[in-house]
């Protein structure tokens, strides 16, 4: 690999040698905190070794793909880098997935094995006659605990366990680590840089899921270029990783940036806004990234007149748009404690792993995202032009650079309309977001090109949902769109119009939302289903998503103003 055009030197090698290669420098630091179980550096090695082995010996081969279906919790990273070092892909999946969005994930990459938590597994059994899937991996929470905290969990969770009983696919995760333990490491030759070496998912650029795929090079580059631009990455400093490992934020810069420096990662499978305090408190954490929602969470705690900030180096936040007022409240919210840092925003996208530019250390400029990361360009260009844009001028961002994906899965069409080749020769990643640069190389987003909700930093596709209730019978038509919320940003609201000789009663309410339950995730169910005679259209006929939005905004201020008046 010719890295000789780039500032740091990216090696052609796996991310799984990376991290092995971190345990080298640091075997005795704390790798993970789990719950307070701490494991080193040197037995994560192990483990990833032992795992790695377990798979190859279970019948998986290079290039085969992987579901890891888990939260944050010392099985999933294990999983993750054992996955990679046996030469397969992992493939990321929300635990909260709905059935059939499993069905769909496991077929589209014709995944041979999947991992989960017991109590998620119900919904794989349902599908897996359905897939390619030969072996199935359950596992719970307390397979990453150890002694009495271990007894305590099982003692409170209780609840069913399944076994190889039940199908003959199915395995433990502790029998599986068991036989590598036992299993001679064979050869194999290394993973190299430009390998597909995860598969996360988006909507692309039509709202469709794809499955982007990610390299060793993605990875290991995204890393590097945090902790560059970062500037305050050091070895046994400890990173709250709140985020999902099936996020890319999650697993981009928590995870793998953090594994690769010699950082501590504070494992929390499940994040709840009266846990945070508790969880700044015990640890005082040196590292935390998370979405907006989370910062606003931040300001609710209660009671957090006491808590030392002062230990925090790094607040970074990313997966959605940070208003100027919420950054200053942060800001003030983190001095008040003792921290000497401000929040440090980001920008970036799946199909570039996560981050691609950073708000300086101690430097803001306001609406700014920041200047892009290390060998990463930005280029503003009109909508469907090539032509950079002088600076100061509003068009689509597009980002060149080690970490921009290799493709979407299976899908050649959709890769070319997100990867083109521009004149100057190289490959650019299209966001479809808007968004300028000044002079000096900050960029300032504008706002997205595509139909999409954010809702919790997690992205959400309203044709997804347009298109599952549009299978009932009763539907004539469907509109989904974002509307305001104080915590989430964004929820989505599906407005509905029925076929004749259907009324729009509570108890077809209730049966639309069932019917969501079992076809989206949790995350992305509309909070609210408004029946209607008719939805607008714009002049070409189409759904005007935009007229509804309009309308929600003007009942939200007509609610506003009339709650004014009555005081």
């Amino acid at each position: 690999m010719d890295n000789k055009r780039w500032e740091l030197d990216y090696p052609d090698c796996s991310m799984s040698e990376l991290v092995l290669k971190a345990a080298e420098r640091f075997p005795d630091v704390t790798a993970y905190d789990f719950s307070g179980v701490k494991t080193s550096y040197r037995v994560f090695a192990e483990q990833i070794r032992h795992c790695a082995r377990a798979l190859t010996a279970a019948g998986i081969k290079r290039g085969d793909r992987v579901v890891v279906c888990l939260p944050n919790c010392p099985q999933a990273v294990i999983l993750f880098y054992a996955v990679n070092l046996a030469g397969a892909v992992a493939s990321m999946v929300h635990p909260l997935s709905a059935q059939e969005e499993l069905a769909f994930y496991l077929n589209a990459n014709e995944s041979v094995a999947a991992v989960t938590l017991d109590r998620f597994y119900p919904k794989f059994a349902a599908v897996l006659d359905r897939t390619k899937v030969s072996l199935m991996i359950l596992t719970d929470i307390d397979d990453g605990l150890r002694g009495i905290k271990k007894a305590a969990y099982r003692l409170i969770r209780g609840g069913e366990r399944f076994s190889a009983r039940d199908d003959a696919r199915v395995t433990r995760y502790g029998e599986l680590i068991g036989k590598g333990s036992r299993r001679e490491a064979a050869a194999k030759p290394p993973g190299r840089g430009d390998d597909v070496a995860a598969i996360l998912y988006s909507g692309g650029t039509t709202g469709t899921p794809k499955g982007i795929l990610l390299t060793n090079l993605n990875f290991n580059a995204l890393a590097m270029q945090t902790a560059s631009a970062g500037a305050c990455i050091a070895p046994g400093h400890q990173m709250l990783a709140i985020l999902p490992i099936f996020h890319g934020f999650g697993l981009g810069v928590c995870i793998h940036t953090a594994f690769i420096s010699g950082v501590t990662v504070i494992l929390v499978p499940r994040f709840s806004v009266r846990s945070y305090a508790g969880l700044l408190r015990r640890y005082r954490p040196h590292y935390i990234a998370g979405v907006p929602t989370l910062y606003e969470a931040l300001l609710r705690i209660p009671d957090t007149a006491g808590l030392d900030m002062s230990r925090l180096e790094g607040v970074f936040s990313g997966g959605d748009s940070l208003s100027p007022e919420l950054k200053h409240k942060v800001d003030a919210f983190l001095r008040e404690r003792g921290a000497s840092v401000q929040i440090r925003e980001g920008y970036g996208l799946t199909e570039c792993v996560t981050a691609s530019c950073l708000t300086p250390r101690d430097y803001h400029r306001e609406g700014s995202i920041g200047v892009p990361f290390p060998d990463t360009e930005y280029k503003i260009v009109a909508p469907g032009a090539d032509e950079r844009l002088p600076h100061g001028e509003t068009g689509e961002i597009c980002i060149s650079g080690p970490t921009v994906m290799k493709g979407y899965d299976n899908n050649p069409e959709e890769t070319a309309l997100a990867l083109r080749a521009h004149g100057d020769g190289r490959v650019w990643l299209h966001t479809g977001d808007l968004g300028a640069m000044d002079e000096d190389g900050f960029v300032y987003f504008r706002q997205r090109l595509k139909r999409m909700i954010i809702s919790s930093g997690y992205s959400i596709y309203p044709s997804h949902i347009e298109d599952v209730i549009n299978k009932r019978p009763e539907v004539r038509a469907c509109c989904v769109i974002g509307v305001p919320d104080d915590y989430k940003m964004e929820k989505p609201k599906a407005f509905i119009v029925l076929n004749d000789g259907f009324e729009s009663t509570d108890a077809l309410k209730a049966d639309i939302l069932e019917h969501c339950v079992k076809n989206i995730a949790k995350y992305a169910i509309p909070y609210e289903f408004e029946f209607r005679g008719s939805l607008p259209l714009t002049l070409m006929g189409k759904t005007d998503y935009a007229a509804l939005k309009r309308e929600e905004s003007e009942r939200r201020n007509s609610k506003s103003a009339g709650s004014e008046g009555a005081v």
